[in-house]
């Protein structure tokens, strides 16, 4: 079964103990959830209880004028109601069937939220609010956005779609607009006869509206956050199927439906898996998955209706990378996870935003490993674990829980931190207290809070009802206070035993400060050996786990016998670095081809976080690298490659790049060799996704067989386009847009332009963002200009201009000469963290000190907190430079490549 009633008999006792306790799902009370003390800017004296919306949006004049009657619930008598609305004007605000009681409206934009006041008390109890307003449709991908995209035959066309995390619904309609506010939605929609509209729930009818118009309206939602409402609206078709009498859908532009086959069976199966990992079945009637073809470029989860850029949701055989497939069900996996983490039990605040996101990075991974068990799931997520780590270890991390004053810092906390930090801290709890164990506390947070909100310690409570253990005694130590744990470890031998000696501190990057964090570590370790394929390949008997406490600075424990080589960390289960003495170290490196590729990853992955935090000699890690074969695992390159190609960009300028260059060339140009070209029939597909990354990197380095073969391929590609792979586009067309000249430019412009895939599109303009040449750079940064390009791929074009084309200083110029332009374009998300990154791409401090000092990025608190992140990298950058780069150089030189 996959109710509540499916619960074990021990989490069902549990189960309505914790609602006693708590006094109902969402109620107050103890250290969990309280709504009175949630953070937020609004009043919690009144709540919103139902809102019944219309909007008639124009998709010429871009205007959005509606009306809605939001039921609300006076709980201390006012005359006053705040409540969130921005970019818009309200014409009418009064209190249904109360004579007199018309407001007077006060927009505070700044603070982007409206004061109604009435002319007498609002009493305590029930009452109906009556608004009409008129708001924006954007181009940019926030509140109600518009799309133009070349429609069949190619001619544009226009689809409306919304985005209102964090805090947009704002700009569709006034609401209380903070996610403790949880209310029922009933909204209708005012759309061509032609069109269709897709909303959280199913529609309930359709009414004319006028010539040529229709009203559709939708069924009221169950109770739930405003920034999960959603419309799109255009010409619309779906593939269906149904689920235990739910029916799933993905919706796409008209033409491209057959393309969203694999999404659609994806969502089937992931339904079925989670209606019974989370011990609540879905409670929607209906799961759309929407392909947007621009606005923004990820996927939100809104409830009922998931929006997708369109190319990460839709597959084509002919065009796709076959690899894509599980970058789709991973973010389907994600996404759908949020039907329950995020929308059924909802964050209190953004400052447990990680409960939202982390949760659902974690369990796309965990579906992804039950459902296609033949896949490398958690190598595939090495390096975006590594990446979190990195940014964990300076000065600018944040914990897990992190203090969010506004709209802007929410924003921020958007980062590889909140995702990724936190699905490797929940891989390493759940593997601490047993899968079973966690499921089981999982499914009793599920029950006690649907359709209510929580904090983390509402979490805890539930894991430790479930599982005896005290889980906040070791987890508040991973969500409260930030960092990465570094393990010291050293082998001592007396007579024939051998002890392990174990310390911890916290390990930084460019941070001398001192720390005095303490962890309580679950440490796996055993024999450095590789005994089961893929997996982590260590058996029970073979492996331990041990404890490393917060209150002790060392600890010892037995480990075999004097010389038994022992390795920390097996399977790249925990979320710490480890530094092992310099014998172990060496042992463990003549032994590193006998690893599993899990722990090859992680041995490789600490070694050069040692080096970049001057704890170790860049011999340390490139002496590993020469160890590796050229049959290795895909992911051992990928960690092998991002550190050769974030070598390469800090070697801008100086004389010895070429030296560098030509050892990573000849590093790699053995493996292409290995794998050719060609496709070999019925290979795995880890060969192919390794041959089109080592393609794609050798390009990036100038390998000159590799570009003329790339010219060759992109030549036949334009005359005979299934003669190029999909698994090498990306790769060809990269290599080719670097060298273009204005012939090749040109093909790619005409080749984006003519297509009506919007993975197409990106591909061939990103490949001429690449052009080395500055005369092309200047071409397409007057491209990001105009209205050619989806707003979504206008910060990724300028990206890659500074990036791949090596333009940066060109790049920065340019945007500081149309900062206001873009801002008008990209909305004010541009300045909060768009521009900053285009300045991440240099390494110098005088560019740190420009960050530090550009008012217009400085505007917002979350502009302030993601300026102070880049300007840490760059100044990171700015170190290795000048104190480990010359020591990488020397090794390159020594080895005469």
């Amino acid at each position: 079964m996959t109710t509540v009633v499916a619960l074990t008999v021990r989490v069902l006792i549990a189960a309505v103990l914790a609602l006693w306790l708590t006094g109902g799902a969402a109620a107050a009370g103890g250290s969990g959830f309280n709504f009175a003390t949630t953070p937020g800017k609004l009043p919690k004296t009144v709540v919103p209880l139902h809102y019944a919306i219309e909007l008639r949006p124009d998709r010429e004049t871009l205007r959005l004028p509606g009306t809605e009657t939001v039921e609300i619930e006076v709980r201390e008598a006012t005359d006053r109601l705040i409540l969130n609305a921005v970019a818009m004007t309200i014409e009418e605000a009064l209190l249904e069937g109360e004579a007199g009681q018309v407001a007077i409206v006060a927009l505070d934009t700044p603070a982007e939220t409206a004061t109604l006041t009435f002319p007498q008390a609002i009493g305590v109890g029930k009452h109906r609010l009556r608004l009409a307003f008129t708001g924006t449709i954007n181009r940019f991908g926030r509140g109600l956005y518009y799309v133009d995209y070349p429609g069949e035959g190619g001619a544009k066309t226009r689809m409306l779609a919304s985005h209102l995390e964090p805090a947009d619904a704002r700009r569709v309609f006034p609401s209380w607009d903070e996610p403790a506010f949880k209310a029922r939605f009933a909204p209708s929609v005012v759309v061509p006869d032609a069109y269709d509209a897709v909303s959280n729930m199913p529609a309930t009818g359709e009414t004319p509206a006028g010539p040529g118009l229709k009203r559709i309206a939708f069924a009221a939602t169950p109770p739930m956050s405003s920034y999960l409402f959603v419309l799109a609206t255009g010409a619309l078709e779906r593939l269906d199927a149904e689920v235990d009498g739910v029916r799933v859908s993905v919706v796409t532009t008209q033409g491209k439906s057959a393309h969203g086959r694999y999404a659609l069976d994806t969502a089937v199966r992931l339904l079925s898996y989670y209606d019974d990992y989370f011990g609540l079945k879905y409670p929607l009637p209906k799961l759309d998955l929407i392909a947007v073809p621009g606005g923004f470029g990820g996927a939100m989860e809104n409830w009922g209706g998931i929006t997708f850029f369109e190319s990460r949701l839709l597959f084509d055989p002919a065009t796709t990378v076959p690899g894509a497939m599980r970058g789709i069900f991973a973010l389907i996996a994600h996404e759908m996870a949020h039907m329950w983490f995020g929308d059924l039990v909802t964050m209190a605040w953004w400052d447990d935003l990680w409960l939202n996101e982390g949760f659902a990075s974690w369990m796309e991974a965990k579906a992804g490993e039950a459902l296609n068990p033949g896949w490398p799931v958690w190598l595939d997520a090495a390096g975006a674990k590594q990446g979190a780590m990195s940014q964990d270890a300076r000065r600018t991390t944040h914990p897990l829980q992190q203090r969010v004053a506004d709209e802007s810092e929410a924003m921020a906390a958007f980062d590889g931190i909140t995702y990724n930090k936190g699905k490797a801290f929940i891989r390493q709890l759940e593997s601490y207290l047993g899968a079973e164990a966690f499921r089981d506390g999982i499914r009793l947070y599920m029950a006690t809070h649907a359709y209510g909100n929580a904090i983390t310690a509402d979490l805890w409570q539930a894991l430790e009802w479930a599982s005896g253990t005290k889980v906040a005694e070791i987890a508040a130590r991973y969500t409260e206070q930030p960092g990465v744990p570094l393990v010291t470890a050293a082998t001592v031998c007396s007579g024939e035993a051998q002890a392990l000696r174990l310390g911890q501190e916290r390990f930084t990057i460019h941070d001398p400060t001192l720390h005095d964090e303490r962890w309580t570590i679950p440490i796996v370790l055993g024999p450095a050996l590789a005994r089961g394929g893929r997996g982590d390949g260590h058996g029970a008997r073979e492996r331990q786990v041990v404890a490393l406490t917060a209150d002790a600075f060392a600890m010892e424990f037995p480990a075999g016998r004097c010389g038994d080589l022992v390795k920390l960390n097996l399977g790249d289960l925990g979320y710490y670095r480890v530094e092992y003495d310099g014998v172990t170290q060496a042992a463990l490196g003549q032994r590193l081809a006998a690893m599993t590729p899990a722990d090859r990853v992680n041995l490789l992955s600490d070694a050069w976080a040692l080096v970049e935090a001057g704890r170790a000699a860049p011999a340390a890690y490139l002496d590993l690298v020469e160890r590796i074969q050229d049959d290795d695992e895909r992911a051992v390159w990928d960690q092998v490659m991002r550190v050769l190609g974030h070598l390469d960009h800090l070697e801008q300028d100086r004389a010895q790049r070429e030296a560098l260059r030509a050892y990573a060339r000849a590093r790699l140009r053995p493996l292409l060799t290995h794998l050719g070209w060609a496709e070999v029939p019925g290979e795995p597909l880890e060969r192919g996704l390794l041959r089109g990354r080592v393609v794609r990197m050798l390009g990036e380095l100038g390998e000159p067989p590799v570009v003329t073969e790339a010219h060759a391929r992109f030549a036949r590609f334009l005359a005979e386009p299934a003669s190029l792979a999909p698994a090498l586009r990306d790769a060809v067309l990269t290599s080719v847009g670097r060298t273009a000249d204005r012939g090749t430019y040109d093909a790619l412009l005409a080749l984006a332009r003519r297509t009506t895939s919007t993975e197409e599109r990106l591909r061939a303009y990103t490949a001429l963002a690449s052009a080395r040449d500055p005369r092309l750079a200047e071409a397409t940064l007057h491209l990001t200009l105009g209205d050619e390009l989806p707003t979504t791929v206008v910060g990724t074009m300028l990206a890659t201009v500074a990036a791949a084309g090596e333009h940066r200083a060109l790049v920065w110029r340019f945007v500081k000469e149309h900062f206001d332009a873009f801002v008008a374009k990209q909305g004010p998300r541009f300045a909060d963290s768009v521009a900053a990154r285009l300045l991440g791409q240099f390494s110098d401090p005088a560019h740190a000190a420009e960050l530090t000092n550009f008012a217009p990025i400085q505007a917002t608190t979350g502009g302030r907190i993601a300026a102070a992140r880049i300007a840490e990298e760059i100044l990171t950058k700015a170190d290795f430079i000048a104190e480990t780069l010359p020591a990488v150089e020397a090794w390159v030189a020594a080895r005469g490549r």
